[in-house]
């Protein structure tokens, strides 16, 4: 019984060898093969997702001040259209939408179109008050 056993796992043991067929299962993947794994894929994805995080949150914080500024500068502009308006007719415009037509409309018209802006508002007051809300505060 023993010799039959010896003499089928020998004979096992020669098919084996005689056969040129690489093993199934590969511990190092062959040379010619390249290619990225699968943990190499996820983290490029994880610092490209981070890295376009960062960059929304700058971007966002530079348009704002893009509005800050605009707005400072549309406010700027109407307080000089007021001083102008009041030099030439020596009261300055009323207050609301009838100061806002008397600055843009006419002859003597001083500003070309009211200033409208993403964010703000500004508006005329009594005494040619120009007060701006929203992204010049």
């Amino acid at each position: 019984m023993k010799d039959r056993l010896r003499a089928t796992v020998s004979a096992a043991r020669t098919v084996h060898r005689a056969s040129n067929q690489p093993p199934t299962r590969r511990i190092h993947p062959r040379k010619d093969q390249s290619g990225f794994t699968l943990i190499e894929l996820l983290i490029v994805i994880v610092i490209l997702g981070v890295l376009s995080g960062i960059v929304v949150f700058a971007v966002g914080g530079i348009q704002d001040r893009g509005n800050a500024a605009a707005c400072k500068t549309d406010k700027k502009t109407v307080q000089v259209a007021v001083e102008a308006f009041y030099a030439k007719n020596g009261t300055y415009p009323p207050a609301g939408d009838a100061g806002w037509l008397a600055l843009t409309v006419g002859v003597d018209q001083l500003l070309r179109d009211r200033p409208v802006g993403t964010g703000y508002t500004i508006t005329l007051g009594v005494n040619g008050l120009v007060t701006a809300t929203g992204a010049c505060t």
